[in-house]
């Protein structure tokens, strides 16, 4: 699996100040590093430069307000990541959310910053980060390649029949809205679902129930891995 250097140079420079700010001769509570992605990403490795020291965290369950100070670097406050190769939070089903979570915590999932930010958290505190996520609005996305996006359209709408490849729509709902299987695909960076659906495809991801992407993404080669998630970001929840 390829590393993504740019996302986790990304959150390792928030990371950097927030540790930081935990050494200060202040009185307040201890505050936490920012955390990655949940990207197994692809994109093409450029060299990085050496990782800080991560201070260990206190044990036990800490404050909510903490703990997302934990996620905001990567994830942005309110969940809706401005870095290409990180997902946006917001919206997604509290339990999806819970279950990737835990996917991280057991090993299931992997990622090269969260699989060590998620050993900072205990598991008591999961339920809570999932629903505050799932609370926050998630941000309409613009695709900057109309074009790729309208092939992705029809994928998405009726799949690709001589591949055998089912329509999105069907478990992810047309407006992308998604189920407490199936994630919320509205607005996502296109970066992060491409980076996603070549993960289930080589197999780097394997945390879907009975395998249902993986045998998706198999299906599929990268330009309509591409075309779809353009399609993606597109999405606006129907009201």
């Amino acid at each position: 699996m390829k590393h993504n250097y740019k996302s986790i140079g990304r959150c390792l420079r928030t990371l950097g100040v927030l540790i930081g700010m935990m050494f200060m001769p202040m009185t307040s509570a201890w505050a936490e590093d920012a955390p990655a992605p949940a990207t197994e990403a692809a994109a093409p490795a450029t060299e990085a430069a050496p990782a800080p020291e991560v201070a260990a965290a206190p044990a036990g369950p800490q404050p909510l307000e903490e703990r997302l100070q934990l996620c905001a670097g990567c994830h942005n406050p309110d969940g809706n990541s401005i870095i290409p190769e990180n997902p946006k939070l917001s919206g997604l089903d509290a339990k999806y959310l819970l279950r990737q979570l835990k996917d991280f915590k057991s090993g299931d999932r992997t990622n090269d910053i969260m699989s060590g930010i998620i050993g900072m958290v205990d598991e008591s505190e999961f339920k809570d980060l999932a629903a505050y996520f799932n609370e926050q609005k998630r941000s309409e996305g613009v695709t900057e390649k109309p074009e790729l996006a309208a092939q992705g359209k029809q994928i998405f709408d009726e799949g690709i029949i001589g591949s055998a490849v089912p329509a999105c729509s069907g478990c992810h709902n047309e407006d992308g809205s998604g189920t407490n299987k199936y994630p919320r695909l509205n607005g996502q960076n296109p970066v992060y679902v491409a980076n996603q659906l070549k993960n289930f495809k080589s197999g780097a991801r394997k945390n879907d129930p009975k395998a249902v992407m993986q045998t998706v993404a198999k299906r599929m080669n990268d330009a309509e891995i591409e075309a779809v998630a353009e399609y993606i970001v597109t999405l606006k929840e129907a009201q």
